[in-house]
Protein backbone atom coordinates (compact mmCIF):
# COMPACT_ATOMS: atom_id res chain seq x y z
CA UNK A 1 0.00 0.00 0.00
CA UNK A 2 1.13 3.27 -1.17
CA UNK A 3 0.82 5.64 1.46
CA UNK A 4 1.42 9.76 1.30
CA UNK A 5 1.86 11.10 4.86
CA UNK A 6 1.34 15.00 5.47
CA UNK A 7 2.89 16.37 9.24
CA UNK A 8 5.64 13.69 9.18
CA UNK A 9 7.84 15.53 11.71
CA UNK A 10 5.05 16.14 14.43
CA UNK A 11 4.74 14.12 16.90
CA UNK A 12 2.19 11.69 15.41
CA UNK A 13 3.83 11.51 12.53
CA UNK A 14 7.23 10.77 13.88
CA UNK A 15 5.45 7.51 15.60
CA UNK A 16 3.93 6.91 12.17
CA UNK A 17 7.19 6.12 10.76
CA UNK A 18 8.51 4.60 13.72
CA UNK A 19 5.41 2.41 13.75
CA UNK A 20 4.95 1.54 9.56
CA UNK A 21 4.06 -2.10 8.88
CA UNK A 22 6.49 -3.92 6.49
CA UNK A 23 3.50 -3.84 3.67
CA UNK A 24 3.38 0.06 3.75
CA UNK A 25 5.56 2.21 1.17
CA UNK A 26 5.23 5.63 2.75
CA UNK A 27 5.99 8.99 1.00
CA UNK A 28 6.58 11.25 4.12
CA UNK A 29 6.07 15.09 3.80
CA UNK A 30 5.76 17.90 5.92
CA UNK A 31 5.54 22.05 4.89
CA UNK A 32 8.91 21.81 3.46
CA UNK A 33 7.75 19.45 1.49
CA UNK A 34 3.60 20.00 0.83
CA UNK A 35 2.20 23.40 2.01
CA UNK A 36 -1.22 21.65 2.61
CA UNK A 37 -2.47 25.49 2.02
CA UNK A 38 -1.57 25.19 -1.67
CA UNK A 39 -4.07 23.60 -3.43
CA UNK A 40 -2.87 23.35 -6.42
CA UNK A 41 0.84 22.14 -5.08
CA UNK A 42 -1.16 19.62 -3.08
CA UNK A 43 -3.70 17.79 -6.25
CA UNK A 44 -0.35 17.88 -8.53
CA UNK A 45 2.01 16.20 -5.09
CA UNK A 46 -1.24 13.74 -4.66
CA UNK A 47 -1.40 13.14 -8.82
CA UNK A 48 2.31 12.10 -9.10
CA UNK A 49 2.54 10.24 -6.10
CA UNK A 50 -0.66 8.33 -6.99
CA UNK A 51 -0.82 6.91 -2.94
CA UNK A 52 -3.51 4.64 -2.04
CA UNK A 53 -4.06 6.90 1.48
CA UNK A 54 -3.63 10.12 2.74
CA UNK A 55 -3.10 9.83 6.15
CA UNK A 56 -2.86 14.15 7.32
CA UNK A 57 -1.38 14.41 10.48
CA UNK A 58 -0.11 18.07 9.32
CA UNK A 59 -1.79 20.87 11.87
CA UNK A 60 -1.98 24.21 13.94
CA UNK A 61 -1.64 23.31 17.16
CA UNK A 62 -0.87 26.37 19.04
CA UNK A 63 -3.97 26.67 21.01
CA UNK A 64 -3.38 30.03 22.98
CA UNK A 65 -1.60 31.35 19.52
CA UNK A 66 -4.52 30.33 17.70
CA UNK A 67 -6.67 33.02 19.55
CA UNK A 68 -4.99 35.58 17.76
CA UNK A 69 -3.92 33.64 14.77
CA UNK A 70 -7.24 32.28 14.00
CA UNK A 71 -7.27 33.00 10.14
CA UNK A 72 -3.94 30.68 10.09
CA UNK A 73 -5.57 28.34 12.79
CA UNK A 74 -8.03 27.81 9.94
CA UNK A 75 -6.19 27.97 6.62
CA UNK A 76 -4.02 25.13 8.35
CA UNK A 77 -6.99 22.83 10.04
CA UNK A 78 -9.48 23.63 7.47
CA UNK A 79 -8.36 24.79 4.26
CA UNK A 80 -5.16 22.49 4.42
CA UNK A 81 -7.60 19.52 5.24
CA UNK A 82 -10.25 20.19 2.70
CA UNK A 83 -7.30 20.58 -0.22
CA UNK A 84 -5.98 17.16 0.87
CA UNK A 85 -9.42 15.45 0.78
CA UNK A 86 -10.66 17.28 -2.24
CA UNK A 87 -7.45 16.01 -3.97
CA UNK A 88 -7.27 12.42 -2.70
CA UNK A 89 -10.81 11.87 -3.74
CA UNK A 90 -9.85 12.84 -7.50
CA UNK A 91 -7.47 10.26 -7.43
CA UNK A 92 -8.57 7.79 -5.95
CA UNK A 93 -7.20 7.91 -2.47
CA UNK A 94 -8.60 7.21 0.86
CA UNK A 95 -8.57 9.90 3.68
CA UNK A 96 -7.72 9.54 7.38
CA UNK A 97 -7.60 12.72 9.17
CA UNK A 98 -6.84 13.63 12.85
CA UNK A 99 -8.66 15.78 14.61
CA UNK A 100 -9.59 16.47 18.65
CA UNK A 101 -11.45 16.76 21.22
CA UNK A 102 -10.92 20.32 21.55
CA UNK A 103 -14.57 20.43 19.22
CA UNK A 104 -16.37 19.71 22.24
CA UNK A 105 -17.26 22.37 24.75
CA UNK A 106 -16.28 20.22 27.60
CA UNK A 107 -19.52 20.95 30.01
CA UNK A 108 -21.12 17.26 29.91
CA UNK A 109 -19.94 15.02 32.88
CA UNK A 110 -19.22 11.34 30.85
CA UNK A 111 -16.86 10.61 27.98
CA UNK A 112 -18.43 12.78 24.45
CA UNK A 113 -19.29 9.89 21.74
CA UNK A 114 -18.12 10.47 18.20
CA UNK A 115 -22.15 11.43 17.32
CA UNK A 116 -22.32 14.09 20.40
CA UNK A 117 -22.96 17.75 18.74
CA UNK A 118 -19.51 19.77 18.91
CA UNK A 119 -19.17 22.84 20.23
CA UNK A 120 -15.80 24.33 19.91
CA UNK A 121 -14.97 27.07 22.60
CA UNK A 122 -11.70 28.41 20.73
CA UNK A 123 -10.50 28.94 17.62
CA UNK A 124 -8.09 26.05 17.40
CA UNK A 125 -11.60 24.08 17.80
CA UNK A 126 -13.11 25.91 15.67
CA UNK A 127 -11.05 25.70 12.98
CA UNK A 128 -10.76 21.71 13.86
CA UNK A 129 -13.99 21.16 13.48
CA UNK A 130 -14.46 23.51 10.24
CA UNK A 131 -11.71 20.85 8.97
CA UNK A 132 -13.76 17.86 10.00
CA UNK A 133 -16.73 19.15 8.14
CA UNK A 134 -14.74 20.11 5.25
CA UNK A 135 -13.32 16.65 4.45
CA UNK A 136 -16.54 14.95 5.46
CA UNK A 137 -18.15 16.94 3.07
CA UNK A 138 -15.48 16.30 0.33
CA UNK A 139 -15.15 12.51 0.43
CA UNK A 140 -19.18 12.15 0.91
CA UNK A 141 -18.60 10.88 4.30
CA UNK A 142 -16.02 7.68 3.03
CA UNK A 143 -12.97 9.25 4.73
CA UNK A 144 -11.82 8.12 8.11
CA UNK A 145 -11.56 11.15 11.53
CA UNK A 146 -10.11 10.10 14.08
CA UNK A 147 -10.31 12.55 17.46
CA UNK A 148 -8.09 12.09 20.15
CA UNK A 149 -6.95 14.42 22.99
CA UNK A 150 -3.79 15.48 25.53
CA UNK A 151 -1.33 13.91 22.38
CA UNK A 152 2.47 13.11 23.67
CA UNK A 153 5.80 11.84 22.63
CA UNK A 154 9.26 11.61 23.16
CA UNK A 155 9.32 13.99 20.49
CA UNK A 156 8.38 17.76 19.79
CA UNK A 157 7.01 20.05 22.44
CA UNK A 158 4.65 18.76 24.77
CA UNK A 159 2.89 18.30 28.74
CA UNK A 160 5.04 15.48 29.26
CA UNK A 161 8.65 16.82 27.68
CA UNK A 162 7.57 20.04 29.22
CA UNK A 163 7.19 18.82 32.49
CA UNK A 164 9.65 16.63 33.05
CA UNK A 165 12.48 19.11 31.67
CA UNK A 166 10.98 21.98 34.65
CA UNK A 167 11.82 18.57 37.31
CA UNK A 168 14.85 18.10 36.38
CA UNK A 169 15.50 21.53 36.62
CA UNK A 170 14.49 21.50 40.38
CA UNK A 171 11.37 24.42 39.85
CA UNK A 172 8.00 23.46 41.66
CA UNK A 173 5.30 23.30 39.48
CA UNK A 174 1.66 24.47 39.92
CA UNK A 175 -0.71 21.97 37.54
CA UNK A 176 -4.50 22.81 36.60
CA UNK A 177 -6.50 20.21 38.84
CA UNK A 178 -9.93 20.92 37.46
CA UNK A 179 -9.65 19.93 33.90
CA UNK A 180 -10.20 16.48 33.01
CA UNK A 181 -9.52 14.29 30.03
CA UNK A 182 -7.18 11.29 28.73
CA UNK A 183 -3.32 11.44 28.20
CA UNK A 184 -2.11 9.88 25.10
CA UNK A 185 0.98 8.06 23.91
CA UNK A 186 1.12 9.24 20.05
CA UNK A 187 2.67 5.93 19.75
CA UNK A 188 -0.54 3.87 20.52
CA UNK A 189 -2.67 6.57 18.24
CA UNK A 190 -0.07 5.78 15.54
CA UNK A 191 -0.36 1.81 15.80
CA UNK A 192 -4.06 2.36 15.99
CA UNK A 193 -4.03 4.43 12.56
CA UNK A 194 -1.70 1.61 11.02
CA UNK A 195 -4.66 -0.81 11.80
CA UNK A 196 -7.32 1.20 10.28
CA UNK A 197 -5.32 1.56 7.33
CA UNK A 198 -5.83 -1.95 6.73
CA UNK A 199 -9.68 -1.68 7.11
CA UNK A 200 -10.60 -0.13 4.07
CA UNK A 201 -13.99 -0.50 5.49
CA UNK A 202 -13.62 1.40 8.42
CA UNK A 203 -14.93 5.15 7.91
CA UNK A 204 -16.61 7.82 9.79
CA UNK A 205 -15.99 10.17 12.94
CA UNK A 206 -14.26 7.75 15.46
CA UNK A 207 -12.75 8.35 18.82
CA UNK A 208 -9.21 7.64 20.30
CA UNK A 209 -7.10 7.95 23.12
CA UNK A 210 -5.23 5.60 26.10
CA UNK A 211 -7.59 4.40 28.48
CA UNK A 212 -8.44 5.99 32.14
CA UNK A 213 -9.07 9.41 32.98
CA UNK A 214 -6.93 11.62 34.86
CA UNK A 215 -6.51 15.76 35.45
CA UNK A 216 -3.33 17.80 34.56
CA UNK A 217 -2.52 17.45 38.18
CA UNK A 218 -2.55 13.40 38.27
CA UNK A 219 -1.18 13.54 34.93
CA UNK A 220 2.04 16.06 36.51
CA UNK A 221 2.28 13.53 39.38
CA UNK A 222 2.21 10.52 37.49
CA UNK A 223 5.22 11.75 35.28
CA UNK A 224 6.94 12.43 38.24
CA UNK A 225 6.09 9.23 39.64
CA UNK A 226 6.98 7.09 36.63
CA UNK A 227 10.34 9.54 36.21
CA UNK A 228 11.60 9.13 39.36
CA UNK A 229 11.01 5.05 39.19
CA UNK A 230 12.86 4.53 36.25
CA UNK A 231 16.02 6.93 36.81
CA UNK A 232 15.15 9.76 34.47
CA UNK A 233 14.73 11.96 37.94
CA UNK A 234 16.79 11.59 40.68
CA UNK A 235 14.95 14.08 43.11
CA UNK A 236 11.02 14.85 43.50
CA UNK A 237 9.81 18.40 43.25
CA UNK A 238 6.56 20.23 45.21
CA UNK A 239 3.88 20.07 42.95
CA UNK A 240 0.92 21.61 44.02
CA UNK A 241 -2.85 21.68 42.62
CA UNK A 242 -4.78 24.88 41.21
CA UNK A 243 -8.05 25.52 39.43
CA UNK A 244 -8.36 26.99 36.03
CA UNK A 245 -8.83 30.58 37.45
CA UNK A 246 -5.73 30.30 38.95
CA UNK A 247 -3.95 29.74 35.64
CA UNK A 248 -5.90 31.90 33.11
CA UNK A 249 -4.65 31.23 29.30
CA UNK A 250 -6.02 32.94 25.65
CA UNK A 251 -8.05 29.69 24.84
CA UNK A 252 -10.16 28.56 26.83
CA UNK A 253 -9.77 24.77 27.98
CA UNK A 254 -12.49 21.71 28.20
CA UNK A 255 -13.21 21.13 31.53
CA UNK A 256 -14.25 17.61 30.66
CA UNK A 257 -12.60 16.02 27.66
CA UNK A 258 -12.81 12.36 27.87
CA UNK A 259 -13.57 10.42 24.42
CA UNK A 260 -15.92 7.45 24.27
CA UNK A 261 -13.84 5.15 22.44
CA UNK A 262 -16.24 2.35 21.91
CA UNK A 263 -16.52 2.61 17.90
CA UNK A 264 -13.31 2.24 17.55
CA UNK A 265 -12.51 -0.60 19.90
CA UNK A 266 -15.32 -2.34 18.39
CA UNK A 267 -14.59 -1.24 15.10
CA UNK A 268 -11.05 -2.67 15.12
CA UNK A 269 -11.44 -5.04 17.83
CA UNK A 270 -9.11 -3.37 19.94
CA UNK A 271 -8.38 -2.07 23.56
CA UNK A 272 -6.36 1.09 24.36
CA UNK A 273 -3.57 0.67 27.15
CA UNK A 274 -4.32 3.02 30.29
CA UNK A 275 -2.63 5.69 30.38
CA UNK A 276 -0.57 5.23 33.09
CA UNK A 277 1.17 2.47 31.52
CA UNK A 278 1.53 3.96 28.47
CA UNK A 279 3.49 6.95 29.70
CA UNK A 280 5.55 4.48 31.87
CA UNK A 281 6.26 2.75 28.56
CA UNK A 282 7.31 6.22 26.97
CA UNK A 283 9.40 7.49 29.74
CA UNK A 284 11.68 4.37 29.57
CA UNK A 285 12.08 4.73 25.86
CA UNK A 286 12.78 8.61 26.50
CA UNK A 287 15.36 7.83 28.89
CA UNK A 288 16.94 4.49 26.45
CA UNK A 289 17.34 6.97 23.97
CA UNK A 290 18.94 9.86 26.15
CA UNK A 291 16.26 12.88 24.73
CA UNK A 292 16.20 14.48 28.13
Amino acid sequence: MKILLTGAEGQLGCELLRSTPTSCEVMATDQAELDITDIEGVDREISHLKPDLVINAAAYTAVDRAERESDLAFEINAEGARNIARAAMAHGARVIHVSTDFVFDGTQSSPYRPDDTPNPQSAYGASKRRGEEYVLEATGGNALIFRTAWLYSRFGANFVTAMLRRMIDGQALEVVADQVGTPTWARGLAEVIWQAAAASDFQGLHHWTDAGVASWYDFAVAIQEEALACGLLGQPVEIRPIGTLDYPTPAKRPQYSVLDKTTTWSGLVIQPLHWRAALRSMLIELREAEDV
